[in-house]
């Protein structure tokens, strides 16, 4: 694989002047023979070639914004990433790609995919990411803005298919309750797949996640009723723990003395009243507790 190496250009500003009074001497010399006549013709001749080849080397002149860097080629061989902003100058020969350091994001678009239950889900993400090694940009992936596009979308459609959508266990992850941990698994994976082609992935999320259109509507159902049923499971523990309490306290207190069945009833009254929908109404019984 091929690293990248930092290639310190020499500052430009001071070639650029060096540049300048030279073209300035030569045309004056150019100017001179030419004025002299015959005896002067190596002078202007001189000048001449002198001017083409200090054109030449003016070529070498190039700028590096900042947060950018410049991959130098000769003759197909790699050189070095010149990453020092401002003007600079290399070798003429030199052939000189711009790369973007700046930190960039894209959304993917919204993918159809089956999550771990096989229900068809849409999804979409965000990434954020930026290069950090142009040699690897460069030279070991064809295109790396399409690269990073096309494997940051595979990582999502890999990642769906490892979770449910939504579950009401809290133990199991789901896409939509545990969003923390499916971004950072998200993060990584696409890391994994990126890291040869020098780019740092800094976050990715979720930015779009729902049901496919065609099941929307039942798997809405279908999740309500689920949240329903965890809902009154969750009533009737804690029903029952209320219930315990409440025997065990009468028990201990010794405030009143109840046989089985009068033990059941209470149970009875008591579950209807903390698990029922509506508020219960009151009966006083004006009689003995048998009656």
């Amino acid at each position: 694989m091929i690293r990248e190496q930092k290639y310190q250009a020499v500052a430009g500003l001071p070639m650029l002047l060096l540049f300048l009074v030279a073209v300035a001497l030569e045309i004056y010399g150019f100017a001179y023979g030419v004025g002299q006549g015959e005896g002067s013709v190596a002078l202007a001749l001189g000048s001449a070639v002198a001017f083409v080849l200090t054109v030449f080397l003016s070529v070498g002149l190039f700028v590096v914004n900042p947060n950018e860097g410049r991959v130098l080629q000769l003759f197909g061989d790699y050189v070095g990433t010149a990453r020092t902003p401002g003007l600079r100058w290399a070798n003429p020969f030199f052939t000189k790609k711009r790369i973007s350091l700046r930190v960039r994001n894209f959304e993917s678009a919204r993918l159809k995919v089956n999550d771990n239950e096989g229900n068809p889900i849409e999804i979409a993400a965000v990434v954020v990411w930026q290069v950090v090694d142009t040699a690897e940009a460069v030279f070991q992936v064809d295109d790396y803005n399409n690269y990073v596009k096309v494997q940051s979308e595979s990582a999502l459609r890999n990642l769906a298919t490892r979770y449910t959508y939504d579950t009401h266990d809290d133990a199991q992850m789901s896409l939509r309750s545990h969003t923390a941990e499916v971004a950072e698994h998200l993060k990584k994976e696409i890391q994994e797949r990126l890291a040869r082609a020098g780019v740092e992935v800094i976050e990715s999320r979720i930015s779009h996640l729902a049901y496919a259109q065609e099941i929307a509507a039942s798997m809405l159902q279908r999740q309500q009723a689920g949240a329903i049923i965890a809902a009154r499971q969750r009533i009737v523990e804690g029903a029952v723990g209320m219930v315990e309490m409440a025997l065990d306290m009468l028990s201990r207190r010794d405030i009143v003395t109840l046989d089985d069945e009068r033990k059941a009833a209470m149970v009875s009254n008591l579950l209807v009243v903390l698990c029922g929908e509506r508020a219960a109404q009151p009966i006083v019984n004006t009689g003995t507790i048998y009656q």
